[in-house]
């Protein structure tokens, strides 16, 4: 077959009008549109000698980190071991191959090599972006779409959303100011770049400016409330932000409404938003209803097969500890443990030094061995992004250290947790609240009360963004 290019000047193996369906789908694809399946799925059919068509296809079922998904990866891998001729087609192979094996930083890497050839390859950029996120490589969240995005013609539409990635990755590395500058930017473009928005709702998350984003999600949420593949996971951060602004009502009401209920989807990377929010009301001691049992429900069924992804396990034990299944939590646990114990590949790293001593916490919560999650997680704390995630996810196990701390007698250590949290965010209600029950416990009354009176003045300006 001839040898085309695609919109942003990468080369691929056939004819113009598969070119351009390849193009829409990269599009849809961009913008987390629901049609980006139908596009793939047209474009493999109607063009199913075209192999970038093949990679986009193995892509999207390994983006969703669900086992169920690995069958379809693997035939739109082989048919792509047949049909790809040219290097670029090649090397996408490699990074796909590699994925299936286990070796999920092999895959990135190369991916990495696709790039530095090929630096506007928009496939090879946004799974890469998505893998790095996977592994908990901020620095590459980063510099991968760093070393691309003045590459691309400054003018084009998906120069936008080239841009809201690079503010994810900046903000995941601390640089806030500037992250917060992409992501505007990225949505002055597209005001349906989802991705952006999420980056700029963490940045202010990060930066505990949650009365600024609750002004930027409410006035936006016909742009990213529905239509889009990352709905949901914007849904959760509204409902972090309601938690802070101290409305656990509406937070709940997302949950049910957004989050998880008879309708969803049963993906994965859904159910750990849903999950995470449910856990954080179970640390404080908040009464969630049954809640619980039908996402512990959700999450056995995707504990069946083999392990493959370490963030996911996780948090499928914590459903069943939600849930009050501390029996069914050990199963998992056991058999992610067995998993590790001879795995090679990233996932069995992944397991071995941060995803099984994760769970040994979550478990030990559940059964009230509050020494034991602290013995578990002090050692990892610094490490916990090695699992993946971003620094909103894995706050569920920050604040489960905490909480251990308080309830194990550990104060010194509860102390110096809570005046970590708020020498990086001091306008938390959260952080202020549990600096004043260490105070308390430790017999200062009134600083406590000081403690207490941040945090309400916090609540009561976030509360009023709610209102506004």
């Amino acid at each position: 077959m001839p040898s085309v290019l695609d919109e942003h000047g990468s080369p691929m193996t056939g004819s113009p009008e598969s070119a351009n369906a390849y193009n829409y789908a990269i599009d849809r694809l961009l913008r987390f549109h629901p049609d980006v399946l139908v596009a793939a799925e047209t474009l493999a059919t109607e063009h199913s000698a075209v192999p970038m068509g093949q990679a986009l296809i193995a892509y999207l079922h390994l983006m969703s980190t669900d086992t169920g998904d690995l069958a379809g990866a693997i035939g739109a891998a082989a048919n792509l071991r047949e049909t790809a001729e040219s290097y670029r087609e090649q090397l996408h192979s490699v990074a796909i191959e590699a994925w299936l094996a286990g070796e999920w930083a092999d895959a990135s890497d190369a991916l990495d090599q696709v790039l530095q050839r090929w630096p506007t390859d928009l496939l090879a950029l946004a799974i890469g972006h998505q893998l790095d996120f996977f592994l908990g490589d901020a620095a590459n969240l980063r510099d991968r779409v760093g070393r691309s995005l003045i590459e691309f013609d400054q003018s084009h539409p998906h120069t936008g959303f080239v841009r809201g990635m690079h503010s994810f990755g900046l903000e995941e590395t601390g640089q806030y100011a500037a992250a917060e500058a992409d992501g505007l930017a990225a949505l002055d473009t597209n005001h349906d770049d989802v991705w952006a928005v999420h980056a700029v709702v963490h940045t202010y998350e990060m930066q505990g400016r949650i009365d600024d984003g609750l002004r930027f999600m409410l006035s936006r949420e016909p742009e990213w409330g529905e239509g889009n593949l990352f709905t949901v996971h914007n849904w959760w951060h509204l409902a972090l932000y309601c938690l802070e602004a101290g409305d656990r009502e509406r937070a709940l009401s997302i949950y049910d409404d957004k989050l998880h209920h008879s309708g969803s989807a049963g993906v994965p990377i859904e159910m750990l938003d849903a999950t995470a929010l449910l856990w954080r009301f179970l640390l404080d001691g908040s009464d969630t209803g049954d809640r619980f049992a039908p996402l512990a429900d959700a999450w056995a069924t995707k504990m069946i097969d083999d392990p493959w992804y370490s963030f996911n396990d996780m948090h499928a034990v914590m459903a069943n500890v939600g849930a009050g299944r501390l029996a069914d939590a050990r199963v998992v646990l056991e058999r992610r443990r067995e998993f590790a114990a001879h795995a090679s590949g990233t996932n069995g790293w992944m397991a071995r030094q941060i995803g099984i001593p994760a769970s040994d916490a979550v478990l030990a919560f559940g059964e009230g061995r509050y020494d034991d999650v602290v013995a578990s997680l002090v050692p990892i704390r610094r490490r916990l992004q090695q699992f993946g995630g971003s620094h909103a996810q894995r706050d569920a196990l920050h604040r489960t250290l905490l909480e251990a701390a308080l309830r194990s007698g550990e104060h010194d250590l509860a102390r110096a947790l809570t005046a970590e949290r708020i020498a990086t965010r001091d306008t938390s209600n959260y952080n202020w609240r549990q600096r004043a029950r260490v105070l308390r416990t430790s017999g200062d009354a009134s600083s406590a009360a000081a403690a207490d009176a941040r945090a309400d003045g916090n609540r009561d300006r976030f509360a009023g963004a709610l209102r506004d």
